[in-house]
């Protein structure tokens, strides 16, 4: 791209973060706030081709002001800002189609799992986007923006953003995926040290994202039946192609969640196995030194009449007979074990 300032997670007086036009040149261009109410103001008069894509943070005071002042969103995009739902959400307003979609964090982990909501308002001439911490696909999408991605409308950029948010959850599954192949090495290996831990801390994050990302292929089959008038058939074909893959991805998320479930319960089989081995030696252990202990018990009593006490050989008459109470705990021991 040949017009490009730095950019940052800031945003200017407006709280708008960046803009974008395109359709004018054969790249997009970056505008300022004050070219965006320019262009907002006298957009009738631009050409059929040209869109804005406008970038907000929701945590600068000015936004919701500057939006209600030069924006000229639907209502219900300033509804579902204040709604406190964070559900997955597509609908239309007045030709607008106002989206309320879940993405994870721009520094996302399997660690921490931090999963935030991001708010779309798409008309034919302008689409905006806000959000209150920075977003991966966001930031991948403003990426290929800067790198010259060819995007024709703005229904092309809603687009561009599905499969971007795709991308970002098939290399989180990727990684889940070698998370998972190194525990079951490990199973196989016998080292089971916390690896039903860890195993149960990646399903629940992948539970998490299954739960907040599912219902946005279900709301985009949805609108598909009936798009907006201003969404050409190529457009309807391409979203529908990207809510196809997405729905992919969800479905080897959810595959990976099954045999994370498998992991476990072999985890959890092998160590009741262990556990079940070792109490079964406790017990050997106990059965093998029950006679000592209990003639140990009565030749110890501190009472008159305690027998070969002053037998010169007392000891090891004592000794033999602890020896053969032993051995034939032994014998048993091995019989009823063979005879199982």
């Amino acid at each position: 791209m040949n017009q490009t300032t730095p950019l940052d997670y800031g945003a200017d007086r407006s709280g708008m973060i960046w803009a974008f036009l395109f359709g004018r040149a054969s790249h997009a261009l970056l505008l300022d706030s004050k070219q965006v109410i320019a262009w907002l103001q006298s957009k009738d008069a631009h050409g059929e081709a040209e869109f804005v894509w406008l970038h907000f943070n929701l945590s600068h005071a000015a936004t919701e002001r500057w939006l209600h002042d030069h924006a000229d969103v639907a209502e219900e995009f300033h509804t579902a800002l204040h709604d406190g739902s964070h559900s997955t959400r597509i609908e239309l307003a007045d030709d607008t189609l106002v989206a309320v979609v879940n993405d994870v964090l721009h520094n996302f982990s399997l660690d921490s799992a931090e999963i935030a909501t991001l708010w779309l308002s798409v008309t034919r001439k302008v689409v905006i986007t806000a959000r209150r911490t920075p977003l991966k696909s966001i930031e991948r999408l403003r990426q290929a923006v800067e790198a010259g991605a060819a995007i024709h409308s703005s229904a092309a950029l809603l687009v561009h953003l599905l499969h971007d948010q795709g991308d970002v959850l098939v290399r989180i599954v990727r990684d889940a995926i070698i998370r998972v192949d190194r525990a079951e090495d490990n199973l196989l290996a016998g080292r089971l040290n916390q690896q039903r831990s860890h195993l149960g801390a990646l399903r629940r994050v992948l539970v998490r994202l299954q739960r907040l990302l599912a219902p946005e292929p279900a709301a985009l089959f949805r609108l598909l039946q009936r798009p907006p008038r201003w969404m050409d058939e190529r457009d309807v074909q391409e979203l529908r192609q990207a809510t196809e893959e997405f729905s992919v991805v969800l479905n080897d998320m959810s595959s990976l969640q099954e045999r994370i479930k498998l992991l476990q319960e072999e985890i959890a089989a092998q160590i009741n196995e262990k556990n079940s081995r070792s109490l079964f030696v406790l017990t050997i252990m106990t059965v093998l030194a029950l006679p000592i202990n209990i003639i140990a018990g009565l030749l110890g009593m501190n009472v008159g009449g305690v027998p070969l006490a002053e037998a010169p050989y007392g000891f090891w008459i004592v000794a033999g007979i602890v020896a053969t109470f032993t051995v034939v705990a032994c014998w048993i021991v091995v019989y009823k074990q063979k005879k199982n």
